[in-house]
């Protein structure tokens, strides 16, 4: 998956992208990790309990320029993407995943494309 100025994960209707204003340590407070080639990564569990092994993970990552961000909402073991809004049995994660997003909209991280 490449990286896009304007990102979504599958089946949902919102995009987002990176806010102009954000920095490094933005990324950072919001508990992005710096990989060995320098991107930012978040992987965030969707699950009730965040303890729990199984169940859904968000995944984002951010260039190492702060430009572009890839994102997608895998399985467990992050190996395969999936489309959570296609069911309405996924309801609570698709909440989750609008809160997480929403948070990280607030503090500066994100907006809304």
């Amino acid at each position: 998956m490449a990286f896009l100025e304007i990102a979504t994960v599958e089946g949902a209707d919102i995009s987002y992208k990176l806010n102009p204003e954000a920095k490094k340590y933005t990324l950072r407070d919001n508990g992005f990790t710096e990989t060995k080639s320098g991107n930012f990564q978040l992987i965030r569990p969707l699950d009730a309990t965040p303890q729990s092994k199984e169940g859904f993970k968000l995944k984002i990552t951010v260039s190492s320029d702060i430009k572009t961000l890839k994102m997608s909402i895998t399985t467990a073991n992050g190996l395969k993407s999936v489309n959570l809004f296609k069911d309405e049995k996924h309801k609570m994660n698709q909440e989750k995943f609008l809160f997480l997003m929403d948070g990280m909209i607030d503090r500066g991280l994100f907006e809304k494309a």
